[in-house]
């Protein structure tokens, strides 16, 4: 007889995740999905760069990554409420800011009151001078990181057979050229003043991959900095609850699915696929 297995999910009031890059190589969409799988919010805020509008391919959207959008769609219709906020990797959803849809609405920000305290959330590429100044780089840029994040899987690959711990070049690159100690504390501190000005108690981001939870004080107030992370390296999420923000880092258990492990190696890339990606960059 087939036994069914129980999936416990924590009440939490507000669940914020970012950065998951669906329809990407990088993507951890089983790891999401487990996450996911394990929480039952009252809201869910999906904080930007939800899927990948810059890499996006016909030819690449996994099984594993329908089921996230399949999960939060289920949410939403147990009562969750999905909120939105477009990032500059899924710009495109900006055009339908101020639509809701039952429990689903797009928004470019939003301000949750949760226990008398405000709470800003944005993605956070508005801040981005980078990004402004030289958007055909970070384009390039995005390109080559998802090239990146192949070769590594490839390079794990053979870590795992040969019994060698795993590595992550594309984290470590990424870090040195966006997440650089100068660039983050200056993202960091442009947010937090303007969210000490705006009134806000605390204020929270994705976009840099970089998870945080840090007390800023601006000279002019204090303000708590939270960064949501990513799925790509980190696997990171936000969470309210018992009053306050917490930062959360994804560990199996907290949901019993059984399949994480299994569509771990969904996305080897054939050759083939490696070579055009290459070409596109490179512009050939």
């Amino acid at each position: 007889m087939q036994t069914t297995k129980h999936i416990l999910r924590r009440k939490i009031r507000v669940a914020v995740i970012s950065d998951l890059h669906l329809g990407t190589y990088g993507c951890k969409a089983p790891q999401v999905l487990d996450y996911l799988r394990g929480i039952d919010p009252e809201t869910l805020v999906l904080n930007g760069d939800i899927v990948d509008g810059w890499q996006f391919s016909r030819s690449y959207f996994p099984a594993s990554h329908l089921k996230v959008v399949r999960q939060i769609i289920k949410m939403m219709e147990g009562g969750t409420r999905v909120i939105y906020v477009a990032g500059n990797h899924d710009e495109v959803m900006r055009r339908f800011s101020g639509i809701k849809l039952g429990n689903f609405s797009f928004v470019n920000k939003v301000v949750l009151n949760l226990d008398g305290k405000k709470t800003w959330i944005f993605h956070g590429d508005v801040f981005d001078v980078f990004m402004h100044h030289s958007k055909w780089l970070a384009r390039l840029g995005a390109k080559g990181y998802g090239i990146l994040t192949i070769m590594n899987k490839l390079v794990n690959g053979l870590m795992a057979f040969f019994g060698k711990r795993r590595l992550s070049i594309s984290k470590s690159i990424k870090e040195r050229v966006k997440g650089s100690g100068n660039a983050v504390s200056r993202f960091e501190r442009t947010v937090a003043g303007l969210g000490v000005e705006k009134g806000y108690n605390y204020v929270i981001c994705g976009h840099i991959h970089t998870p945080a939870d840090k007390l800023i004080d601006t000279g002019k107030g204090q303000i708590r900095y939270l960064n949501s992370g990513d799925w790509v390296e980190n696997m990171t999420a936000l969470e309210y609850e018992n009053g306050g923000w917490n930062l959360k880092y994804w560990e199996p258990h907290w949901a019993e699915v059984s399949d994480v492990v299994a569509e771990e190696t969904f996305a080897r890339p054939s050759k083939a696929v490696f070579i055009s990606a290459f070409n596109e960059v490179m512009g050939s």
